[in-house]
């Protein structure tokens, strides 16, 4: 069995933002498995993606990719993916093509972050730069799940 990932702190909020995507890719999964409607599904996964997703990104690549620095391979293989994953929320003509390949990308992508990236910059971040990355986070509610959402279609 795997040893724990042990997260420093000031990328806690980050990881419990992923565990978030993950239960999304899990929502889709189960909306395709219980035959519910592909527009609610869809609604459910635009909703998630411009109220929790793309601030996501957006810290992402403004606070945390910088430390590793855009030219390196590990962050431009992150930026192609939140590439592609804009895409595929963005796209309303092939609606069940993109939901599934949302749930199989999103998936991989976390699991890429927490296992490769993340650890990558915890082992070259300094001190000064995880504390400016836990300050940028005092103030987000994190991690929560989304308690708008009334159709809850995976239960």
């Amino acid at each position: 069995m795997n040893e724990p990932i042990h997260r420093n702190e000031a990328l806690q909020p980050l990881s419990r933002e992923h565990h978030q995507g993950l239960l999304l890719c899990w929502k889709i999964r189960t909306g395709f498995s219980k035959k519910i409607e592909t527009s609610l599904i869809k609604s459910y996964a635009d909703w998630f993606y411009k109220n929790h997703l793309l601030l996501h990104f957006e810290v992402e690549e403004k606070h945390v990719f910088s430390i590793l620095g855009n030219d390196h391979e590990l962050v431009k293989r992150a930026l192609a993916e939140h590439r592609k994953l804009r895409r595929l929320f963005e796209n309303e003509t092939e609606v069940t093509k993109s939901l599934g390949l949302i749930e199989e990308l999103l998936e991989s992508h976390i699991r890429f972050e927490e296992r490769v990236l993340f650890n990558e910059i915890q082992k070259i971040a300094t001190q000064k730069e995880l504390e400016e990355m836990e300050l940028m986070h005092a103030g987000l509610d994190s991690g929560k799940e989304p308690a708008e959402w009334k159709q809850e279609f995976w239960k």
